[in-house]
């Protein structure tokens, strides 16, 4: 299956047998019509695709262009597109055949008549090209096409020969034509190109946009999906052009002048600017205001069927306990604590205050207003019936339930502890504060200025603290990492002590027979040891609290006072990034230096990595390679310096040609650059009109001659291009 929107001609039978078809078979187009012609019938690009169809898995082929509308349908990441050339020169002929096949489909052939070319044939190709792939060609289309006769010839030549009739270039001239893939320079004396002379560096049209899309990418990474090989191609035929100077171009953009500013050019993405936020509405803030208060309804009665089911669940506990305790009654006292045992209770008591509290909060959950009643508090005998009682007079239940009471004892107290603690603290606090209220008022700038000497005498003792703290942690032995702090200074009053114990012990045993651990005294000296970190952790709380207490006030009193941690936020640190709508700005591709600085591989192929010359000294090089420089060849050579192909469109190449010619050229050498009338189609043109002249047939080789002579009269073949 192969598809393409281009239109299939209709008037193929018309054209007698003996009417050539004439192919300028490109790397990057292939062009395909018949001799005499003023145009080509089909153009495409010369690649092949071949995915596969996302719903049914069957493998297409897309030849050239293809619809974008169509491809959404297929799955292209496994199948890229496919070129049959490498560097100008044809090596996949299974590809090649795919494009066959498609041009002469397009020109009106039918299935018989594709497989059986009545027509002679003339296809171009480059300079020098290899015999093993001419002779691939001409196998592709005697065997598989059945063609009477094929000629080949050089492209170039071609548009040169075309334009010479045209007055445009001389006889005698140089042939520049920076391809696709590939620049040929080739020699043209008496109209006959020069072959031994000719040269050709691997640079052309793919590199150029394949460096402008490299550069857009690293430029603006987030816009990859849509900077594609085919805009590429486009902005560079549109944007492109050889700068006269490239070092002056570059300082140009370096110092941001305003020359530089109109030659940047901007490709504005598609963007939709986000929708302006509008106050709502009155009927909008109505609607919400009614959406709001179902939902508040809905969670006023969820809330009333919670506490309704919670009311209920305290009056059925609240009959419980009222039924136990009945049934309490009338339990002889004897048989209490075993009743007791069935129920989980542990006394009467527990059960009775069990019973106040589910009280309560019934009384709570109804509404009811709580008594606020001073109840005594209970007796911790009576909160805590088992702690006073033997442990061989209870049960292994009610011993764990005395471990429990234990506890809840140990806790409570300590909490109150705790608490009482906090309210002595309290009452302290506002003592002193109604203290240093009192003397503030009596001479407040006395108050301050001692204040303010407090706060410098505990800051700087808690400093000297911290800093004694890290460096006997950051040292180890005798070596000395604080910067210059001396072993004394290291150490604090505990860590001292922690060393004469140990150096006594040491000394003891070095003085006779080892005895340490057989007296229980011995082992206390561990427990002074442990006590490393006990001492230094009692002051500094003391400290960093009045500190503080002693900050707080400061700030109430002192509106120039800072606190050291302001301080420290005061300094410069990394900004975090902030959220922005994105802007008609952002979704802009700026091409500045990127306009004439991809296309200035042609001159500099050195800027890619490739170690080959440029155009001006490829013409250079292939005019000291014509076999014979004398009798001013060289001078009609510079008279007539052509340029074709579809590279020589940027604007500035001549003039830049011309000035890199002259550098290497004697002064006052004639020196003149012309371009073809049209760089693209002018090959074809040229063959066009070639393979229409009367003695075109004999130019051709047959396929008998094919059959009979074989390779080697391919090897010799050479098209003579003056008839």
């Amino acid at each position: 299956m192969t598809f393409a929107r281009i239109q299939r001609q209709s008037d193929y039978n018309l054209f007698p047998s003996s009417c050539p078809i004439v192919i300028d078979n490109g790397a990057s187009s292939f062009r395909i019509g018949w001799a005499g012609e003023n145009d080509p019938r089909i153009t495409f690009r010369n690649i092949v695709q071949r995915p596969r169809h996302k719903a049914t898995g069957e493998t297409v082929t897309v030849v050239g262009d293809h619809d974008p509308a169509l491809m959404k349908y297929f799955d292209c990441t496994r199948s890229p597109p496919r070129s049959a050339f490498d560097s100008n020169v044809v090596y996949q002929f299974e590809i090649m055949e795919y494009i066959l096949d498609y041009g002469l489909e397009r020109m009106g052939a039918d299935g018989s008549q594709a497989e059986q070319v009545d027509h002679p044939v003339l296809i171009t190709e480059c300079v020098c090209n290899p015999v093993q792939s001419r002779s691939k060609m001409a196998e592709l289309l005697f065997e598989t096409y059945g063609v009477p006769s094929v000629a080949f010839g050089v492209d170039a030549a071609f548009s040169y020969k075309y334009n010479q009739q045209l007055g445009i270039c001389d006889k005698d001239g140089l042939a520049i034509c920076p391809g696709f893939t590939a620049t040929h320079v080739i020699p043209f004396i008496d109209g006959e190109p020069v072959y031994r002379a000719s040269c050709r560096t691997n640079i052309g049209g793919y590199n150029v946009s394949d460096y402008l899309k490299q550069l857009l990418s690293l430029k603006y990474p987030h816009h990859m999906s849509r900077i594609t090989w085919e805009k590429v191609e486009d902005l560079k035929m549109e944007h492109c052009y050889i700068a006269p100077d490239y070092s002056s171009e570059v300082r140009l953009f370096q110092k941001g002048m305003k020359e530089a500013e109109d030659k940047t050019r901007y490709w504005q993405l598609p963007w939709i600017p986000p929708p302006s936020e509008e106050p709502p509405s009155e009927e909008e803030i109505a609607r919400k205001a009614a959406i709001k208060e179902k939902q508040g309804q809905r969670l006023r009665e969820m809330a009333e069927a919670k506490r309704s089911s919670r009311i209920n669940e305290l009056e059925n506990e609240l009959q419980g306990l009222e039924f136990l305790i009945g049934q309490l009654e009338q339990v002889d006292e004897d048989d209490i604590p075993s009743f007791l045992v069935q129920t989980g209770y542990v006394s009467k008591q527990e059960i009775e205050s069990s019973l106040a509290k589910v009280a309560q909060s019934l009384r709570k959950a109804k509404g009811e207003q709580v008594e606020a009643e001073e109840k005594a508090e209970p007796s911790t005998t009576d909160k805590f019936p088992l702690i006073n009682i033997p442990d061989n007079m209870l049960s292994p239940e009610q011993l764990k339930e005395k471990r429990k009471q234990l506890f809840l004892k140990t806790t409570s107290e300590g909490r109150l502890r705790a608490k009482q603690k906090r309210f002595e603290e309290e009452l302290e606090r506002e003592r002193q504060n109604q203290q240093d209220e009192e003397r503030r008022l009596e001479n407040p700038e006395l108050y301050l200025e001692q204040l303010r000497a407090k706060h410098r005498e505990l800051s700087e003792k808690l400093d000297q603290r911290k800093r004694l703290k890290t460096n006997g942690n950051h040292t180890n032995g005798n070596h000395n990492l604080s910067g210059g702090v001396g072993r004394g200074e290291r150490l604090n009053a505990a860590q001292k002590e922690r060393m004469r114990l140990l150096t006594t012990a040491a000394f003891d045993r070095g003085k006779g027979e080892d005895t340490f651990g057989a007296r229980d005294e011995d082992w206390q000296l561990y427990k002074l040891m442990s006590k490393d970190n006990d001492d230094e952790d009692e002051g500094p709380d003391e400290d960093e609290a009045e500190l503080a207490r002693i900050s707080s006030r400061l700030q109430d009193i002192d509106p120039t006072f800072v606190p050291k941690t302001e301080l420290g936020s005061l300094q410069p640190s990394a900004e975090v990034p902030r959220f922005r709508p994105l802007t008609k700005e952002d979704f802009q591709i700026v091409l500045g230096v990127e306009r004439f600085r991809c296309p200035e591989i042609l001159f500099h192929p050195n800027l890619l990595g490739v170690d080959q010359v440029g155009l001006d000294e490829m013409a250079g090089l292939s005019l000291r390679r014509l076999p014979s420089p004398g009798g001013g060849i060289e001078e009609r050579m510079t008279n007539s310096i052509f340029l074709t192909g579809g590279s020589c469109l940027f604007p500035g190449i001549s003039e830049r040609l011309e000035a890199g010619v002259r550098m290497i050229r004697p002064c006052g050498s004639p020196i003149r650059v012309v371009r073809a009338l049209d760089p693209i189609f002018d090959a074809w043109r040229g063959a066009a009109a070639y393979a229409a002249s009367l003695r075109f047939p004999e130019q051709t080789f047959s396929k008998m001659d094919y059959y009979e002579k074989g390779e080697d009269w391919l090897r010799k073949y050479q098209l003579k291009y003056t008839l």
